[in-house]
This record gives structure tokens, sequence and C-alpha cells, in this order.
């Protein structure tokens, strides 16, 4: 399954695109559902997940953004 949304951390608004599952697999984040999520502020892309880590969040928004849909889909 494919989710898209926007998520606003702060004053910072965020666009996610993720693939999860209804189980958790050894390719999640985390042992998760989240198999692949990429994050975006504006056009630049701060989180980059693929069953293990392209572009890992260096922001604190980019880390808070990846908590919250963690919650949400993992």
């Amino acid at each position: 399954m494919y989710t898209h949304g926007t998520i606003q951390i702060e004053n910072e608004t965020f666009t996610y695109d993720a693939k999860h599952f209804d189980e958790p697999s050894e390719y999640g984040i985390e042992g998760g559902r989240i198999s692949k999520l990429g994050i975006r502020k504006g056009r630049e892309v701060v989180l980059n997940y693929d069953r293990g880590w392209v572009i890992e969040p260096e922001t604190e928004g980019a880390q808070l953004a990846l908590l919250a849909i963690c919650q949400k889909l993992n």
C-alpha cells in the first residue's frame, strides 16, 4: 500500500510518500511496516529510506516528521 501526504512540523511543511505493508518486515524502518519512505521539504529531499537508509534525516524537523509518520504508519 502507498500513502502520500503532507505533515506540518512547527512552521515547516513536509510532503511524504510511503510504501507500507500490513505486517512488519526485516526491511522496514526499525523492523516495522514502512519499507520505503521519502520526505521532502519543498523540492529538497530530506529523508530517503528504500529498504535501508539512502538519506538519513539530518535536521530536527526531518527527524520529527519521521517520528510522526512512523507513529501513524509503522
